[in-house]
């Protein structure tokens, strides 16, 4: 073993790594059929409410293999603890070697999905964005907001939540970077922003398609299982282009996955990501097209961000 990295020493290396361009190679890897990657493992927890992700995979000719434990348990800040925990796990490809432990305690999952989110961004919203919307106020809700630093110059903000304590949390939170208004309702947001992300855990849809407006994107990153939905199924069905991070995953997780088991899409309305971003043709062709991104989480995004944690602490 060379390493135990913990999370005090993994986010210091961070800012020297360009995630979004990681994650933009890693889906064009996967795209391309250069990735092993097998389907999903899953705990689902009633008591209290959680889940456990493990996802692991390699690139073909890479150094590494990963594989990595992430957990959501939603009644963790009320014991003082991060929602998001888990763990990485690097080998070495050819020989099976144990290389690295990363003990992020999940933030390199959420710095990940916050980096795919903001890469759908650059390829799928339009040019002219007035407002972003923030659906949810957890940690993935302030950290898709950082990395579309880096798309865009909008700083305003609209943000719905639940619970009004929560949505007023995460405006003094947020607040010295963003222009940020609490929305009453979805509708309201939806009315004022052309960018919005969902990032809950919810099983009944959130947005509904009478309220989306030509020229959205939405990328929606909270519906990672079976009985997550954020998004009413109708909008994929108005939706001009409809991306997915996976389409294997697609078929049993996700907004598509419950958009085609309720006759809304059929499977071939949906791209891959990773083939979109090699053929602008299936990129945003104008500001009135409607984009919907389903980002349920790929191990090749696990793969990436590992293997770069890893060399930059090796190179620091």
């Amino acid at each position: 073993m060379k390493s135990i990295l913990r999370l005090a020493e993994i986010k210091p290396l961070l800012p020297s790594i360009d995630l979004i361009a990681a994650m933009q190679e890693g889906f064009i890897q996967y795209s391309n059929g250069k990735c092993v990657v097998p389907p999903v493992g899953e705990l689902l927890f009633e008591q209290p409410k959680g889940e456990a992700h493990i996802k692991y995979g390699y690139i073909q000719d890479d150094d590494y293999y990963v594989i990595k434990i992430a957990s959501g348990f939603y009644d963790n800040p009320k014991l003082g603890l991060s929602s998001c925990q888990g763990m990485m796990l690097l080998f070495d490809q050819k020989t099976g070697v144990p290389v690295s432990i990363l003990l992020d305690e999940g933030h390199l999952t959420d710095m990940r999905t916050a980096a795919a989110g903001a890469l759908v961004a650059k390829y799928f919203a339009p040019k002219q964005i007035d407002a972003i919307g923030i659906i949810g106020t957890g940690i993935q809700a302030r950290l898709q907001l950082e990395l579309l630093k880096q798309i865009t110059p909008c700083r305003k903000v609209w943000v719905w939540g639940r619970t009004p304590e929560n949505v007023q949390a995460y405006i003094q939170d947020m607040q010295h970077d963003w222009n940020i208004t609490a929305a009453t309702s979805t509708s309201e947001l939806v009315q004022h922003c052309q960018l919005i992300v969902t990032t809950t855990p919810a099983t009944q849809a959130l947005l509904q398609a009478t309220d989306i407006q030509a020229g959205t994107h939405i990328t929606a990153v909270g519906s990672d299982t079976a009985t997550k939905q954020e998004l009413e199924s109708a909008i994929l069905t108005k939706a001009d282009i409809v991306i997915a991070d996976s389409l294997p995953q697609s078929q049993s997780r996700g907004e598509v996955f419950r958009a085609v088991q309720a006759g809304a899409i059929s499977y071939e309305k949906v791209i891959e990501l990773g083939n979109a971003l090699q053929d602008k043709t299936l990129q945003r062709q104008h500001e009135e097209q409607i984009t919907v991104a389903d980002l349920t989480g790929v191990a090749v995004q696990d793969i990436m961000i590992a293997k770069a944690v890893f060399e930059a602490f090796n190179n620091k």
